[in-house]
């Protein structure tokens, strides 16, 4: 999106674009709800579960939360396929090639947390890649918010299923062409006006 475009204007100021059935646009305060629901969809399901593991980066903020919720571990694996432009090409898949733990290894039932499944390779990959090396694991069930039309892979747990594949604008992203020196403008957004955006 080109620089000084409304949508970029909007998400500046706080405000989210309506989304379509190309684009979906999810604020903060709906980021933050849907993981709570999709946390209260796991516990509501019965099932119980000794560990979570997160898939860096877009699993970090929903894994955290899992793991405070629930009461459990948390472990990260970075994995990475939105490299290019931004984060809006994907590109071949990378899986860590460590869990990053505070102690112990990964084992018995394993939340794997992670914001969306697109085309599903990277959930695929990452439950075979836990299957080969890690064989104190005994089960694995994964969770994510967005589950896209065009999966080969369903998780076991999904907030919202979206058939027509749009893509997914998280309020994150607006940190992904941050530099260190806009910094002190971006801060100042949105300065000088009162409690009612006036």
């Amino acid at each position: 999106m080109e620089e000084g475009t409304d949508c970029n204007n909007a998400v500046e100021e706080g405000m989210v674009p309506e989304s379509n059935d190309q684009h979906l646009w999810v604020s903060w305060e709906s980021y933050h709800r849907s993981i709570e629901k999709l946390a209260l969809m796991v516990h509501e399901s019965g099932w119980k579960f000794d560990q979570v593991l997160c898939l860096a980066r877009g699993g970090l903020r929903p894994g955290d939360v899992f793991s405070r919720i629930f009461d459990v571990p948390l472990a990260i694996l970075s994995t990475s396929s939105y490299r290019e432009e931004a984060g809006t090409v994907r590109g071949s898949l990378d899986i860590g090639k460590f869990i990053t733990m505070t102690r112990g290894s990964l084992a018995g039932r394993v939340l794997l947390v992670d914001d969306l499944v697109d085309s599903g390779v990277t959930l695929d990959k990452v439950q075979n890649h836990l299957k080969e090396h890690f064989l104190a694991v005994t089960e694995v069930k994964s969770a994510v918010i967005w589950c896209k039309g065009c999966s080969s892979v369903k998780p076991d747990f999904y907030l919202e299923y979206l058939p027509t594949n749009p893509w997914i604008h998280q309020p994150f992203e607006e940190y992904d062409s941050l530099r260190p020196h806009q910094l002190t403008r971006w801060m100042k957004r949105g300065e000088g006006k009162d409690q009612t955006g006036q």
